[in-house]
């Protein structure tokens, strides 16, 4: 474990990406239970959370409510001006937060549209702004760490995550997750693991490295081609919650996880969705757990008609059904390949 990222508090260098509509309080429960050295929230909008709006103070929760192990939940933070950043950090310093990540690495058109997300990479001097807004909040509320991450850079013409990575250190910010590919690639093509590497050899910061990290093999090369203290997993985990685990066994020798199989997949499932529906309300957490349920049947090869009749459930108890008889007698999910 690099010295850095010890002193932040975080676990074996595997950790769990943001993403949004995704990494919600119940998903992160269900990774928590395999394990990972550090989890982000999704996406917190700097200006919704100014607004006290529930639902929005819900994602930037980090109390996962079981015996999570010490695992660290950092919240991320996106906006485009640096008053509702400082006061958003503020805010979700009090509610607990460790760690606050600033997001500078989102491609969609809804959130570089009102220049925030990677939008920032095209003006590093407003960029600075808010970084400098977020860390003077952050440490005025206690000491709270300030994380950001970050593509390669808005295009081909403007791969400066280098530079903002150096002027991002001797801000205050304490580590640096860059995703291999720039904000006009959105998720097309193969993330360049290499390209990290110049912003790796530019700053003192721990860089880990982030982009198709979807299994151990995947992960090994990322982090041998990158050179960074360690990866970060996004889509990998979409319906396998012990990814992380398997990448730390294979990376860092951890103890290996128990993949579940048959009835105990299907009881995960179960929990998971329990969760989901008591998180957001029944109506619609049944409608949030769908992409959940497809994910958990794709990884565990559940026959298609099976699979149609999880995702377009309306009642709870015939949810619980279906789950039982999905996965219980699936083939079920495969390990990842060893690196």
């Amino acid at each position: 474990m690099p010295e850095r990222l010890a002193e932040l508090g975080l676990g074996v260098p595997v950790f769990l990406a943001p993403m949004a509509g995704i990494t919600d309080l119940p998903f992160r429960r269900t990774v928590a239970r395999f394990g990972a050295g550090l989890m982000v929230s999704e996406m917190v909008a700097s200006a919704e959370m100014v607004t006290a709006r529930p639902s929005v103070r819900a994602r930037a929760r980090t109390d996962l409510g079981l015996a999570d192990g010490g695992i660290v939940t950092s919240v991320q933070l996106a906006g485009r001006e640096a008053g509702p950043m400082a006061e958003a950090a503020r805010i979700i310093a009090d509610m607990g937060a460790p760690i606050i990540d600033i997001n500078m690495g989102c491609p969609a058109k809804q959130v570089t549209g009102g220049a925030s997300g990677s939008a920032l990479m095209r003006n590093l001097d407003h960029a600075l702004t808010l970084i400098d807004a977020v860390v003077g909040a952050a440490t005025a509320a206690g000491g709270v760490a300030v994380t950001l991450k970050c593509r390669l850079g808005w295009d081909d013409a403007c791969l400066n995550a280098a530079e903002l990575a150096c002027r991002a250190e001797a801000a205050g910010v304490r580590m640096l997750v860059v995703h291999g590919r720039t904000r006009q690639q959105f998720y097309k093509g193969q993330a360049n693991w290499a390209a990290i590497a110049p912003v790796r050899a530019a700053t003192g910061l721990p860089v880990i490295a982030n982009g198709d990290v979807t299994d151990a093999d995947a992960a090994a090369r990322a982090r041998a081609k990158s050179g960074a203290a360690g990866v970060m997993v996004g889509r990998g985990a979409q319906g396998a919650p012990w990814r992380l685990a398997e990448i730390a066994n294979a990376l860092h020798g951890t103890p290996a996880p128990a993949v579940p199989q048959g009835a105990a997949l299907a009881d995960l499932v179960a929990d998971h969705h329990a969760d989901i529906l008591s998180f957001y309300g029944r109506d619609l957490g049944l409608r949030v757990a769908r992409k959940h349920l497809g994910w958990y049947a794709d990884a565990a090869g559940v026959e298609p008609a099976l699979r149609k009749a999880l995702l377009t459930t309306a009642t709870e108890p015939e949810a619980r059904a279906l789950i039982a008889t999905a996965f219980g007698g699936a083939p079920g999910p495969a390990r990842a390949e060893a690196a």
